[in-house]
C-alpha cells in the first residue's frame, strides 16, 4: 500500500513502555491499515507485538530512561524536566504531524508538552483517556496533596482544549461530561484477533513449547506428554486427572491488591490438606506481569510451603501470552481502578479466548463482567476463595456446573464477534480521516 495525499502522518504518544500498552499499540496497529504513517513516541522496556513491531508504516522513537533521585520531590520535579525536554525533543525532530494522539495517564508533562506542540505544527489533538492521572497519584501521596491537585487541573484544561477525547467506559464518559465538562467518545477495549480459542493441538504443542521455555512444571515425564494433555494412537487427549490452570496478569500496582488471591488459594491449599472432600485438582496458577510491588509479593510467595498449590510468575512474550489464556480453566483479574471509571484489558483478553473470570468488583465492571452470565464478580478474598473451589469441585468432570459452563461459553462467543479492528473503525476512524 502506498502512501497518497488522503494519508497522514500520526504521532502516537505514551509516557510508558510501549510494549506494556497494547491499546496504543492496537491504535497504531489501525492507523497503520488506514494508510497512515504512525511515530510512536514512548519507552522501550518491552517489545510490541511483533506483529506491530514489523509494520513497514509504524516507526518507534524511543524516550530516554530517567535516573532515579534519592529524594521524593526532587526526583519527581527532575523527572517532569528531563521527561518534558526528551519529549519536545523527540517531537520535533520526527516528521511534522497531522495529528496526534497520546494515552493519558501520565498526564503530567506529557499533556502540555503534546498540546503545546500540536497548537505550533497545527496538527489535531486527540486524548485517549484510559483513567485519570490524578486518581493513581493519589493512592501513593494522598488526593490532598498539592501535586495530586496540580495533576487534576491539568487534566481538567487540556482536556478541554483537546480536538477529541476517547474514554474506555461509558461510566468515564459521563464523568467526563458532568464534572469537568469534556466531551468524549467510548471507545471500548474489544480483543484483537489474535486473543482466540485454540484447539486442544494447539493447546498441547503450546503447553510443550512453554514448559521447555518458562518453567518444567508443565512437562510430564513421558516424552510429548504434559502434565494436561497426552499423545495417543486416536491424536492429542485431556488427560482425565490433570491439574487445575488458573490465570492471572497484573501490573503489580497499588490498586491491585494481590494477597486476596494468595488467601484465596491458602484457603484451596486448606481444603486440599483436610481430606479433599470436594475431589478438588492440584491447581497451578500463572501469574504474569511485570510492575513495582512484584519483588514484594515474590518474597511471599517464596515463603509458601503449599503442596496443591504452585504458583509461578513468568513474564511471557506478547505472543504467548494469548495462548496461556486459551489454555488456562479459569481467570482472576484484581484491577479495583483508582478512579473505578475504567476497566481490566486482562479481562477483555480473556474473554476474547473464551476464558471465564473471576474479577474484583468496582464501580463500572457491569459494563464488561455480567455476575453469573459471563463470569464471576468478587468482593472479598473469602468471595474469590468460593468461586475458585466449585468451579474446580469434582474436576474435570463438572457435571454439576455443565449448564453454567455452556451459558458462559454461549456469552463469551457473543462477545468475541465484535473485535477491535471492526470496533474502531466504526467509532475511531472518522476522527482519522
Amino acid at each position: 500500500m502506498d502512501k497518497t495525499s488522503k494519508n497522514k502522518s500520526v504521532k502516537v504518544v505514551v509516557l510508558g513502555d510501549i510494549g506494556r500498552s497494547p491499546r496504543m499499540q492496537y491504535h497504531c496497529m489501525s492507523l497503520s491499515e488506514m494508510g497512515h504513517r504512525v511515530d510512536v513516541i514512548a519507552y522501550g522496556d518491552t517489545e510490541p507485538l511483533a506483529s506491530i513491531k514489523a509494520d513497514p508504516f509504524i516507526f518507534y522513537h524511543y524516550l530516554l530512561p530517567v535516573p532515579q533521585l534519592p529524594i521524593k520531590l526532587l526526583n519527581y520535579a527532575f523527572k517532569t524536566v528531563m521527561q518534558a525536554i526528551n519529549l519536545l525533543f523527540l517531537l520535533f525532530i520526527t516528521t511534522k504531524s497531522d495529528i496526534l494522539i497520546m494515552q493519558n495517564p501520565p498526564a503530567i508533562p506529557a499533556m502540555v508538552i503534546c498540546w503545546l506542540y500540536t497548537r505550533i505544527v497545527n496538527a489535531k489533538f486527540v486524548i485517549d483517556w484510559h483513567n485519570y492521572a490524578h486518581t493513581i497519584m493519589a493512592l501513593n501521596i494522598g488526593e490532598s496533596n498539592p501535586l495530586v491537585q496540580i495533576t487534576k487541573k491539568v487534566e481538567v484544561v487540556i482536556g478541554h482544549r483537546a480536538d477529541h477525547n476517547f474514554c474506555v467506559t461509558k461510566a468515564m464518559k459521563d464523568d467526563l461530561q458532568r464534572n469537568w465538562d469534556i466531551k468524549a467518545t467510548t471507545l471500548y477495549d474489544r480483543p484483537p484477533i489474535i486473543f482466540k480459542p485454540i484447539t486442544l493441538e494447539e493447546k498441547h504443542k503450546f503447553i510443550l513449547e512453554c514448559g521447555n521455555k518458562y518453567h518444567k512444571i508443565f512437562l510430564d515425564e513421558h516424552v510429548n506428554s504434559t502434565v494436561f494433555t497426552e499423545e495417543t494412537e486416536e491424536g492429542i487427549k485431556l488427560k482425565t486427572r490433570r491439574p487445575g490452570l488458573l490465570v492471572s496478569s497484573t501490573s503489580w500496582t497499588e490498586d491491585e491488591d494481590f494477597s486476596i488471591l494468595l488467601t484465596a488459594l491458602q484457603e484451596y491449599e486448606k481444603q486440599c490438606e483436610e481430606g479433599n472432600p470436594r475431589n478438588l485438582p492440584k491447581l497451578i496458577c500463572v501469574i504474569t506481569g511485570k510492575g513495582p510491588l512484584k519483588d514484594y509479593y515474590l518474597d511471599r510467595i517464596s515463603l509458601l510451603t503449599w503442596n496443591y498449590v504452585a504458583i509461578i510468575t513468568p513474564w511471557l512474550d506478547a505472543e504467548d501470552y494469548p495462548k496461556i489464556l486459551a489454555s488456562a480453566d479459569l481467570g482472576v483479574s484484581l484491577h479495583t481502578s483508582s478512579s473505578g471509571l475504567d476497566l481490566p484489558m486482562k479481562v477483555v483478553d480473556m474473554f476474547g479466548c473464551g476464558l471465564p473470570v473471576c474479577a474484583f468488583d468496582f464501580k463500572c465492571l457491569n459494563e464488561l463482567v455480567k455476575n453469573g452470565e459471563n463470569s464471576f464478580i468478587f468482593k472479598s478474598s473469602e468471595e474469590l476463595s468460593k468461586q475458585i473451589l466449585d468451579w474446580f469441585e469434582n474436576f474435570p468432570n463438572k457435571a454439576n456446573q455443565k449448564r453454567t459452563v455452556a451459558k458462559f461459553k454461549t456469552e463469551l462467543e457473543a462477545f468475541q464477534n465484535l473485535r477491535w479492528k471492526e470496533n474502531w473503525e466504526v467509532v475511531a476512524s472518522p476522527v482519522f480521516k
